[in-house]
């Protein structure tokens, strides 16, 4: 892989229903994704095909999918299932760095957001 290639997605914004109390799995509120997708960008660079590329388009849709799929009590196994999903889903891709954030997360005083980050690596 060519040192350094990535796609990025920032702001991606979701509705959903994530948090250990019953106010956040009934009520819900809005989470930002960021996403880093590690990949070989040579070919496609090359070529101008997307098909020599990930889709950022469907990476877009999938992370929707994946985050209004179910609840989750912790941002952490939200992060988890995203990174998942995505090495699963575009064998392209061989390294992922995902952001949540949670702006609206239920604490006393004045913040930007509550987050977590991870980064996962294909397996093999």
């Amino acid at each position: 892989m060519a040192g350094g290639d990535k796609i990025v997605l920032r702001g991606i914004e979701v509705y959903a229903h994530h948090g250990t109390l019953p106010s956040e799995q009934e009520l819900g509120q809005r989470f930002i994704i960021d996403l880093d997708l590690m990949l070989d960008l040579r070919r496609a660079g090359q070529t101008d095909d997307l098909d020599a590329s990930v889709n950022y388009a469907e990476v877009y849709r999938c992370v929707c999918a994946e985050c209004t799929a179910r609840p989750y009590n912790l941002i952490e196994a939200v992060a988890e299932a995203i990174a998942s999903t995505l090495l699963k889903r575009f064998p392209p891709v061989q390294a992922v760095k995902v952001r949540v954030k949670k702006p609206q997360a239920p604490l006393p005083g004045h913040f930007d957001y509550v987050g977590v980050e991870i980064a996962r690596e294909r397996n093999g």
